[in-house]
């Protein structure tokens, strides 16, 4: 669509014919896609950005790099949110290529699979599953009863998905008007999931707003477990039971967090990282190989002198 038709949408008149195919971040953009600047704290982003526009407030319109048209509006995230149902796919397609399933692949009953998605060789897909339009699954993967696979996501080879686990679904994403009513982000990313991984029952992976949430090979994750929208799991991370990640988070490879730990936001744990039992983390751990328990966060050493000396307290 174009850039005259999104600007009319939220009621601005700009007479630019340029093509837009999408939304992204700041830093993602391409010259054909729209992004948006809210928070000041991403001002550095702005003057390297290749997106074709941007929404922007007026003080900062004298800021955007030449090549890149601004769009100026009071509130750049709500009017973000208002455009992205815009680009948002179908939520079932009616029309389109049946599914490819390959050889030796075992589909049981009371299984839908969407129009253009492909299943590798020797695959299980047991009674009850969902799996939606575009969905790539490698080979030999196991995708058990009731399992829900949202639209345009991928799954490797050799994956386990146990029961009840829902794979895509919107991540948390809303803007609030001044008089305090959500509107909604649309999600229109999707989630990869490498080889060799393993997830538990009733565990739900949101789908990215732009691009995708990514979960890399050799992953273990338990049960209950809750995973944000555009958050990163490097190669071997274990996620324990009732985990929950928060939008946008990092971990880097073979970070292990124990049962009901979690994370705030936009933030980025380094490699080897252990997070104890309902540690809560509320910044980036940069230095790898370290232990950490509780809330607010403290070195596990620590934290266990610190649970000795209130104990003693307390005699």
């Amino acid at each position: 669509m174009t850039l005259k038709e999104i600007a009319k949408s939220i009621n601005i008149e700009l007479d630019s014919d340029i093509e837009i195919t999408g939304l992204n971040t700041l830093t993602d953009s391409n010259e054909n896609e729209l992004t948006f600047l809210e928070n000041k704290k991403y001002l550095k982003d702005l003057e390297n950005t290749k997106a074709a526009a941007i929404l922007v407030s007026k003080d900062n319109e004298s800021k955007v790099p030449s090549g890149t048209i601004a769009i100026v509006c009071d509130e750049p995230y709500l009017n973000l949110a208002k455009i992205s149902k815009l680009f948002a796919p179908n939520v079932i397609e009616l029309d389109g290529e049946k599914p490819l399933i390959g050889n030796g692949t075992k589909v049981m009953p009371n299984v839908y699979i969407g129009k253009g998605s492909v299943i590798g060789q020797d695959c299980t897909i047991m009674s009850g599953a969902y799996i939606g339009d575009n969905v790539t699954i490698g080979n030999n993967t196991i995708i058990y009863p009731n399992v829900t696979i949202y639209r345009d996501c991928k799954v490797g080879s050799d994956c386990i998905i146990h029961a009840g686990t829902v794979i895509g679904s919107d991540g948390f994403g809303f803007a609030n008007t001044k008089d305090g009513k959500y509107i909604k982000i649309y999600q229109n990313g999707n989630v990869t999931i490498g080889d060799d991984v393993e997830i538990g029952a009733n565990s739900a992976i949101d789908r990215a707003v732009f691009k995708s949430t990514i979960i890399e090979s050799g992953v273990r994750i338990d049960n209950l477990v809750h995973i944000g929208h555009n958050c990163i799991l490097r190669t071997g991370c274990i996620l324990t039971g009732q985990v929950g990640l928060s939008g946008s988070t990092i971990l880097n490879q073979y970070v292990i967090m124990g049962g009901q730990s979690a994370t705030a936001g936009h933030l980025e744990i380094a490699p080897f990282t252990t997070i104890a039992a309902r540690g809560g983390v509320t910044k980036s751990i940069e230095e790898p190989k370290k232990q950490w328990a509780g809330f607010p966060l403290f070195e596990h050493r620590q934290w266990l002198k610190l649970q000795g000396r209130i104990a003693k307290l307390l005699k």
